[in-house]
């Protein structure tokens, strides 16, 4: 029998049906995209997400017919949330984690609370992007849908209602709100109020790779699935996605690499701690029990897809002419027209900076453009650019929680053996890839074993299904050839405090 994870992402769904032993057996994906009705909104109609859930899960069990799915979990981005009425309906179309409509709803939070009470309590800085913000933001300028609002449901756990099971939600799904206690783990009350909201107004909280219910025959026909399969409850992408890193135990480090890289850091206790706090980083609860992981972030996958759709057409014709793939052809270039460092600097924060700077006004920049700049030498910067912000968030990390010397790298940029030598060399430390770049696939597809008794924990599953790929030593000459650029990059975000300090009025 085979289990099924399932990653519902901010562009797209993927479905991954992997053995027992870890290995993937199907894969299916779908992408989408999220629409701006105004500046600094972001959303998606609900069922664009159920659509992609029942394509690419039928697309997948229709490839392992022989080995059908045993058992299922859904792991999904956080902080996008979607308001239903009594019957589950969509009320409104769901608000996404890159809406940042509630700037002054979440200056109000944190005026009401403050901020270290905020973090006490939810292990998050306050933030627009988090749901409870934006969900205050429905009460003073949606009055009808919020009236019609029964529940604000996490897109995991709307899916689950969708599948005609009850709307449960994990810890770490939960803890994406910013209206959950991680440490009691449940509904802060504090931060409910803020909102008008009770316990009921979100999904029930469960432990990932409980049981969330199974299949009916309806649904089973609509998904291609077999009547009775398994739903487990899933979690968090980031959190799924270090469990199939097999980041677990104390110290253990994921870097998930794709619209925005992320660096998780497990641990047997929140990092809720003042240190903690002035670099915003985020801690909360693991899909894994008794532990917890701690986040530090940045925009990244959306410059390079910036970089590809306004500036590289020519190097797309061209690729296609070759028959070859775009990033590849990009790369090589890089090896023979771009070689050592390119002198320019490109900050990712086309979304904000996050952390360790966590300001919501930055934006992105390049300096250092001079005449010999070409288009190749800007590609080359804005990876530059990303291995230094992930360079500087290890040190924040390290601070922290922790030193430590390896991290295992999946998503996009595993694949690319050039952007991931840079942030070993950047950073110093090792970078080890997997034998799949879909971790979050396959750490939702671990819950789904262990809820059907497959792997008695997280451990055993970690030991089974997880395997690794090539590693990336630092090279201390490139480091070295890079302080200086690296010394500039550090300087950019402090230097433009007045430039946004001007845009802002």
């Amino acid at each position: 029998m085979s289990l099924l994870g399932i990653d519902v992402g901010t562009s797209g769904c993927k479905a991954v049906v992997f053995d027992r032993s870890g290995g993937a057996l199907a894969e299916a994906a779908k992408t989408y995209a999220s629409r701006s009705p105004g500046p600094g909104r972001a959303e998606m109609d609900a069922g664009v997400f159920w659509d992609a859930l029942v394509q690419t899960i039928r697309e997948a069990s229709a490839a392992v017919a022989d080995d059908p799915v045993e058992a299922l979990a859904i792991s999904s981005q956080g902080e996008t949330f979607v308001a239903v009425d009594g019957k589950g309906r969509a009320v409104a179309p769901a608000i996404m984690n890159s809406d940042s409509r509630a700037v002054r709803e979440s200056e109000l939070s944190e005026a009401e609370l403050g901020k270290e009470r905020i973090y006490e309590l939810t292990g998050l800085p306050p933030h627009p992007m988090y749901s409870l913000n934006k969900i205050v933001w429905l009460r003073e300028h949606e009055p009808e849908v919020f009236r019609r609002a029964s529940k604000f449901l996490t897109v995991g756990d709307y899916l689950l209602t969708r599948m005609g099971l009850p709307p449960v939600v994990d810890f770490s799904l939960a803890s994406r709100t910013m209206a959950f206690d991680i440490g009691k783990r449940r509904w802060a009350e504090e931060l409910l109020a803020l909102g008008g909201l009770r316990e009921s107004s979100f999904a029930a909280p469960m432990s990932s790779g409980s049981t969330a219910g199974t299949v009916d025959r309806e649904t089973a026909s609509l998904l291609g699935v077999r009547q009775g399969t398994v739903v487990a409850v899933g979690g968090h992408d980031q959190p799924c996605g270090a469990l199939g890193a097999g980041v677990i135990g104390q110290g253990d480090v994921a870097d998930s690499a794709g619209s925005y890289e992320c660096l998780t850091v497990a641990s047997e206790r929140p990092r809720n701690t003042p240190a903690a706090l002035s670099y915003s980083l985020n801690t909360y609860c693991h899909v894994v029990p008794e532990r917890y992981v701690t986040l530090a972030f940045f925009p990244a996958g959306f410059v390079t897809s910036w970089f590809v759709e306004e500036l590289a057409g020519e190097d797309r014709r061209a690729a296609a002419e070759e028959g070859q793939d775009l990033y590849r052809y990009l790369e090589e270039r890089l090896e023979k027209e771009c070689p050592g460092p390119t002198g320019v600097c490109v900050t990712p924060h086309f979304i904000g900076s996050f952390n360790p700077s966590w300001d919501v006004r930055a934006t992105g920049s390049v300096i250092g453009l001079t005449p010999s700049a070409t288009r190749l030498h800007l590609y080359k910067a804005v990876h530059e650019g990303m291995a230094c912000e992930l360079a500087i968030n290890v040190g924040v990390l390290e601070e922290v929680a922790g030193a430590f010397e390896e991290i295992r790298i999946y998503g996009g940029v595993a694949g690319s053996p050039f952007s991931v030598q840079l942030r070993a060399d950047l950073s110093g430390k090792r970078f080890r890839t997997l034998t799949t770049s879909q971790a979050v696939c396959r750490g939702a597809a671990m819950l789904a074993g262990i809820a059907t008794g497959a792997y008695r924990d997280c451990v055993e599953a970690v030991d089974v299904m997880v395997h690794f790929d090539r590693l990336y030593e630092p090279n201390v000459e490139a480091a070295r050839s890079y302080a200086a650029q690296f010394h500039r990059y550090r300087l950019i975000h402090p230097s433009l405090a007045p430039v946004r300090a001007a845009g802002s009025g």
